[in-house]
């Protein structure tokens, strides 16, 4: 039976998955906002209208989603103004949540065993290359199963 970490982290992969694609979108430079709704042909003042706010109160949400100073909520809420529904996730640099502690995991394995065998060297205990990266390999697998805090160190 797998264990309980594994299974989560294929259950995240699993939504995360979808969010692949969209990581290939540019986000326009005036914002979504902006671009949607002057595509729309949809004046300042009618987004207001919809959300109970000034032509102005839109301008600043505009200005705030452009450089990154906006809320979720307030994304939500024009979203809804726009007839729209806001969604938002995370993609993985490295293709999925395994990947990147398979990744990890590896490092962090690498670095104790050649830290270990560094000392081991000075008291004249050193082992071969095969026999470093196998116990490299064997490391990095039960770090990745028990996912270890210390990945993230």
């Amino acid at each position: 039976m797998r264990n309980k970490k594994q299974l989560l982290i294929e259950q995240l992969d699993q939504k995360l998955v979808k969010f692949q694609d969209s990581a290939m979108v540019l986000v326009p430079t005036k914002g979504w906002i902006n671009t949607i709704r002057t595509t729309l042909n949809m004046t300042r003042d009618q987004l207001g209208a919809k959300l109970g706010m000034t032509k102005g109160a839109i301008q600043k949400i505009e200005e705030r989603e452009a450089s990154g100073q906006i809320t979720i909520n307030k994304l939500k809420d024009v979203g809804q103004g726009l007839n729209m529904k806001f969604v938002y996730g995370f993609v993985p640099n490295d293709g999925s949540i395994e990947n990147l502690i398979s990744l990890k995991s590896e490092k962090l394995a690498r670095k104790i065993v050649l830290r270990t065998n560094q000392n081991m060297k000075l008291e004249d205990q050193g082992i071969g290359d095969e026999k470093i990266d196998k116990t490299i390999k064997d490391l990095a697998n039960e770090i990745k199963r028990e996912v270890r805090k210390s990945l993230w160190d």
